[in-house]
């Protein structure tokens, strides 16, 4: 027995060793973190920030909604600018609910929900959502948004 106890030992040390101190943990509730906060710039009039606040600053970004693919971040700013700023538009209040974050591991997730904009001059409008989330230095970020209109 004498024998065999330095030998767990070293296994034990060599097995925690292994373990990098650098892994991240992740929690979903920081994935549901970055959709509020899209929300409130959303609702503060914030086109901008509501980008900034959730979507990766990527051409490899993509939007997917409508019908129509859009590939980019400036690309999706301008649909955004153009669908809900332009002259005649409005942005109505956002609210997100029914969201379901789920990991994917410790850099990635994704959250699944439902959408509604409330106008002041026409009837809501709604839909759901998958939102592919990947962490960077920066933090969690929306790599690809896949949005449907409700009936």
């Amino acid at each position: 027995m004498k024998s065999i106890l330095p030998l767990i030992v070293l296994l034990l040390l060599v097995g925690s060793s292994c373990q990098s101190p650098h892994v991240r943990t992740a929690s979903p509730d920081e994935l549901v973190a970055v959709c509020r906060a899209q929300e409130a710039a959303w609702n503060a009039r914030d086109i901008d920030g509501f980008m900034a606040e959730g979507y990766w600053n990527s051409p490899e970004m993509s939007f997917l909604s409508g019908g129509s693919w859009t590939k980019g971040y400036q690309p999706t700013l301008e649909r955004y600018r153009a669908s809900y700023t332009a002259s005649g538009k409005e942005m109505g209040k956002l609210s997100f609910s029914q969201l379901d974050p789920q990991l994917l591991g410790p850099d990635a997730g994704f959250v699944r929900g439902r959408w509604q904009l409330d106008f002041e001059s026409k009837p809501p409008i709604w839909g759901l959502f998958t939102l592919i989330f990947r962490r960077f230095p920066d933090g969690w970020r929306i790599v690809s948004d896949h949005t449907s209109l409700g009936d």
